[in-house]
């Protein structure tokens, strides 16, 4: 009988030991991927249209350090109010999904 193989990869592994199987973690697991994803798509709207961070606040009427905030995967202030603000700037339109929950598609 062959010995299973042991995986190698550190995220599957760490995601094994603290994740997987802890309902609190995997919710935590998946805000913090929501702040990221709208944080990296603030940003590179931002450099696609070749607009610093001051340029586009000036553009919507805030600061600079607001938009540093939002381009920031730790923040957790987002308005749809300013979403759409900055979408508007960058001839974009914001969209909000839901979708079901399903724990045994959970991403690693």
């Amino acid at each position: 009988m062959k010995k299973p193989r042991s995986t190698t990869d550190a995220v599957a592994i760490l995601h094994k030991r603290y994740i997987k199987g802890n309902p609190a973690r995997l919710k935590s697991l998946q805000m913090e991927r929501e702040k990221l994803c709208i944080a990296e798509q603030v940003y590179d709207l931002r450099i696609q249209a070749g607009l610093t961070q001051k340029q586009l606040a000036h553009k919507i009427g805030t600061t600079q350090s607001a938009i540093s905030r939002l381009e920031d995967a730790d923040y957790e202030g987002h308005s749809l109010d300013m979403l759409r603000r900055i979408a508007t700037a960058l001839h974009q339109r914001v969209e909000i999904r839901f979708v079901p929950e399903d724990a045994n598609h959970a991403r690693i």
